[in-house]
């Protein structure tokens, strides 16, 4: 156990050794000067000398590229993070976001032998008994996982997708490390706290976890396949349970081609307008009916089948939404369509996760400017993307924070839209909104749910009414016995307790080394009890004792860095 963990330690040393090498060599070396406060890290002031420095050519990079460059160069982990972070225009500057969104994490595939081993190891079979044909080339490789055609028993075409080996344990050592690096960043940088680094990374600890999952993408593709059952404008791939385990996914073969390949097919028989009118209509339901959609519609993910049906792969990335979160959208693309600044503002602050701008009346005039350049414009002059990028530069410039999910989705809106115009000029994606909208509005004053809600509202009422007497009679019982206490709750002096207990075990510690120190002194003095090499036993241990004490204590004062 004590080998495992010397040699995990010195896998993470070397890693942050990687990563410090990394971030000089594209001039972020201030950035290591200020985070470096550890013993491993001020190993590492010593070692940086031999590094390389950054050459001209990176000078003239932009920080956004240098990023970039650093992220390609720690591998699929920090592109991920990468990837990610480019989902987040409400965090990032646009320059930000364009350069994380080039980041791609093809890698070269891993061999056969390994698929075959993972493949019969998760499914528990020998893969001549799984299915009839698999392909030993693959159809793609990524960082997390490749993907073969294959043949079940019956016949049928299917795609395996299998997992990367080892690719969870190198996931896991960095994302400790980055959030060992997000804890320092924060405490070095205080202009950062408002961006939440460590926050940021559990986030992203979450969902590269759920990606690692393939079980639980499986599960996201049913419930796709069951909301969109009696839509034939979209298609979803069947998965096949039996050849499905957490490493292993296997789901059916997509006949189609790329919607990133359309212009290069030949004697092509599809309308792009219905393509991009059936995308549009995709989007809004899942969004506003089935209230779970897909994170990464990009176009490498998007096939185009007979029919002008659009398909969807890639699944491990998917946004949740519930009903305040739906009745947040349909208020803000109300307020933006009536041009009321009072709604908008009420609806942001509703569901703003970090503290409301200092500067109300300035955010209120921006935000009103914002509606009075887009109002009486015609629909067909709209565009989505723009009006929801400049919205989300503004909530950026005042600090207004909400849910990855909901982030996820304006993005997912505007990466569609985005589609819609690139098949369709004339495409508008505000006139299928709109529809949406006076919808779900007239269904907020549907009777039925009103009735339902006031009935909800008269339970809760009856129930509150029936239990107070007893609660009131019980607080006043306790107050007449003197026995009503109140729960005291510190919060924020964890820190400080821990800190002090430290500090007095140091001081306890440091005084049993002084004291052994006089004692043994004491017996050299007098010369007391039995001799080794002619010096007093007890006397002569007690120093080897003090000394071997003495060493752990200065150990651990320079390992918290504060001599």
């Amino acid at each position: 156990m004590f080998i495992l963990k010397i040699r995990q330690n010195y896998k993470e040393l070397k890693r942050y050794l990687k990563i410090f090498a990394v971030l000089i060599r594209y001039g972020f070396g201030d950035i290591i000067d200020k985070i470096s406060d550890r013993l491993k890290f001020k190993y590492f002031i010593i070692w940086r000398r031999f590094i390389k420095k950054e050459t001209e050519e990176v000078k003239r990079l932009s920080t956004a590229e240098r990023v970039r460059l650093v992220l390609e160069d720690l591998g699929p982990t920090f592109i991920k993070f990468g990837q990610i972070l480019s989902c987040r225009p409400d965090l990032l500057p646009p320059e930000f976001i364009k350069e994380l969104s080039k980041l791609q994490d093809e890698v070269p595939p891993f061999p056969f032998e390994k698929v075959k081993e993972i493949v019969e190891t998760q499914l528990k079979r020998p893969l001549n008994e799984l299915f009839s044909f698999f392909e030993e080339k693959p159809l793609a490789a990524g960082s997390l996982a490749q993907v073969h055609r294959a043949k079940t028993k019956n016949g049928e075409e299917v795609v395996v997708k299998v997992q990367r080996p080892g690719i969870k344990k190198i996931i896991e050592t960095d994302i400790h490390i980055l959030y060992d690096l997000a804890s320092l960043l924060e405490r070095r940088f205080p202009e950062l706290k408002y961006y939440e680094p460590t926050k940021i990374i559990e986030e992203f600890a979450k969902t590269i976890r759920k990606e690692l999952d393939f079980v639980r993408e499986g599960r996201n593709i049913e419930r796709f396949r069951n909301c969109f059952k009696n839509d034939k404008t979209v298609y979803f791939p069947k998965v096949y349970w039996d050849l499905t385990a957490p490493k292993v996914l296997t789901m059916e073969y997509i006949k189609g081609f790329k919607l990133s390949e359309i212009d290069k097919q030949n004697n092509l028989n599809v309308d792009k307008k219905i393509i991009a009118l059936n995308g549009a209509d995709f989007i809004l339901k899942e969004i506003f009916e089935c209230h779970f959609f897909h994170a990464d519609p990009h176009p490498g993910n998007i096939f185009i089948l007979n029919n002008n049906m659009i398909a969807l792969i890639d699944f491990g990335m998917v946004g949740i939404l519930d009903d305040v979160m739906v009745e947040w959208i349909i208020k803000i693309l109300k307020a933006i369509l009536d041009k009321n600044v009072d709604l908008l503002i009420k609806a942001i602050l509703s569901l703003n996760i970090a503290p409301p701008p200092s500067d109300i009346i300035s955010f209120r005039l921006e935000l009103f400017d914002f509606l009075e350049r887009y109002y009486g414009v015609p629909l067909k002059d709209l565009d989505i993307g723009i009006l929801i990028n400049e919205f989300l530069d503004i909530m950026r410039k005042y600090r207004v924070r909400f849910t990855p999910s909901l982030v996820l989705m304006l993005r997912a809106l505007v990466i569609h839209e985005g589609i819609g115009r690139t098949l369709y000029p004339e495409f508008n994606m505000i006139e299928h909104v709109r529809p949406y909208v006076r919808r779900f509005m007239l269904k907020k004053f549907d009777f039925s749910k009103q009735c339902k809600e006031i009935n909800l509202f008269l339970e809760d009422s009856a129930l509150l009414l029936k239990e107070l007497p007893s609660n009131l009679r019980e607080i006043l019982l306790k107050l007449k016995k003197d026995e009503l206490a109140i729960k005291f709750e510190h919060r924020g002096l964890e820190r400080l307790i821990y800190q002090l207990d430290k500090s007095s075990n140091r001081l306890s510690f440091a005084m049993v080394i002084a004291a052994l120190v006089i004692g043994s002194s004491i017996i050299f003095q007098t010369q007391a009890g039995p001799k080794l090499f002619g010096y007093p036993l007890l006397g002569f241990l007690g120093f080897i004792l003090a000394s071997l004490f003495g060493i752990k204590l200065l150990i651990e004062i320079l390992r918290s860095g504060k001599l």
